[in-house]
């Protein structure tokens, strides 16, 4: 929905969850709000073009509460945890981060949360829009292990954009500054307890600051305000084409619990079945990579104008008059100077430079399958 096109007049009910940082995000110019995981999430604060480029150019601060914690504890949280991912979290260290996708049992893909190994057993979850909680405390009261699950009283911030390090130098200084990228440390701002990870969705140089105290939540917020005036800090919301210029996924978007990872493309390196452990889906997982997948959520190049906005609906993707997929985001990429996005498509038409046609709401446009991410394969901007 275009900006223009919404009210003024904002309504908050009491049946969804407001983070800790939401006040401070009215207070500063918040004007409209999405609901993920139950929660209110920043939709914008100014033209999303505008912080597109503040982000690229500055450092900004972004409320993600919405990542609600899963947090696993216990004598048995390792196993306990191993079994719930396709990762191989034997290779996973102490305050290690890692990509991890959590499986169903018939191998769809319940969640792909960043997962912080915050201790020798204790994990974090920081999960996307699905009920993880639930469904971890489901398979805990049947799997005879040791462990306990809870949300626990953890809100992330997120600090992005090429002058995250000088900002988070000044709050925290060079043992926090000098992270590796996906790795996490415990820290203290003054008596404000948190943890600080090397993480962020944008594929730009940025730490996220997870607090853990969410009464302290406004005075985290300015104190990340003040200390970043000198670098020109501007909150946004979470910035939609910046993801998709790096093939960051959103789940209950361009996936679901229908797909598995091996029709994602870049995911499948993922799943991996050389360890020793079992995983929930695990001999689903097996026989899909031995059979092959029918379809693939690839990257899109779309003609025509600058979209305004990501997408408020699929759009079909068609093939000789015959629909054939759909696309799943769309935006336009200021950088890049043309409209990009994710669709799902038919195997053979997953292949780099396959043309297609998407039908949009004002009529159809020529589209064409790209390779992902759409810039930067190798994360050099975030590791830098």
């Amino acid at each position: 929905m275009g900006q223009d096109a919404l009210s003024t007049t904002l309504y908050f009910g009491p049946w969804y969850r407001r983070s800790p940082f939401f006040e401070a995000t009215l207070r500063h110019g918040c004007q409209a709000y999405d609901i993920y995981n139950h929660m209110y999430l920043p939709g914008y604060y100014d033209d999303p073009v505008k912080e597109y480029w503040h982000l690229l150019n500055h450092v900004t601060i972004w409320d993600v509460a919405v990542e609600r914690i899963v947090e696993i504890t216990g004598p048995d949280a390792f196993d306990f945890t191993n079994m719930l991912t396709c990762r191989d979290l034997t290779k996973c260290a102490i305050g290690q981060c890692k990509y991890a996708i959590i499986t169903a049992e018939d191998g769809g893909i319940i969640n792909d949360p960043v997962l912080l190994r915050v201790a020798d057993n204790r994990f974090w979850l920081a999960v996307a829009d699905s009920d993880v909680l639930l469904w971890a405390k489901g398979v805990a009261v049947h799997s005879g292990m040791d462990v306990t699950v809870v949300e626990p009283d953890v809100s992330p911030i997120q600090v992005q954009g090429p002058k995250s390090k000088d900002l988070i130098q000044t709050l925290f200084g060079p043992e926090v500054t000098g992270l590796r990228y996906y790795w996490c440390v415990q820290a203290d701002l003054g008596d404000i307890p948190v943890l600080v990870s090397r993480t962020g969705w944008t594929g730009e140089v940025g730490y996220e600051i997870y607090l853990r105290d969410g009464a302290r939540g406004d005075e985290l917020w300015e104190r990340v305000i003040d200390a970043g005036r000198p670098f020109d800090i501007k909150p946004i919301a979470p910035c939609e084409a910046r993801r998709i210029e790096a093939g960051i996924f959103n789940y209950r978007s361009d996936m679901t619990l229908e797909n598995n990872p091996f029709e994602i493309t870049g995911m499948e390196r993922l799943v991996e079945l050389d360890q020793d452990a079992d995983f929930i889906g695990r001999k689903a997982l097996e026989r899909i990579r031995t059979e092959g997948v029918k379809r693939k959520l690839v990257g899109i190049e779309l003609g025509g104008g600058a979209l305004p906005f990501e997408l408020a609906s699929f759009w079909p993707v068609v093939l000789d008059g015959r629909r054939v997929g759909y696309v799943t985001d769309a935006i336009w990429s200021p950088r890049l100077e043309h409209n990009i996005g994710y669709a799902w498509v038919p195997m053979e038409l997953s292949v780099p430079g396959s043309g297609v046609v998407v039908e949009m709401p004002e009529g159809t446009t020529p589209a064409r399958v790209v390779t992902l991410p759409f810039i930067d394969p190798k994360k050099d901007i975030p590791k830098s």
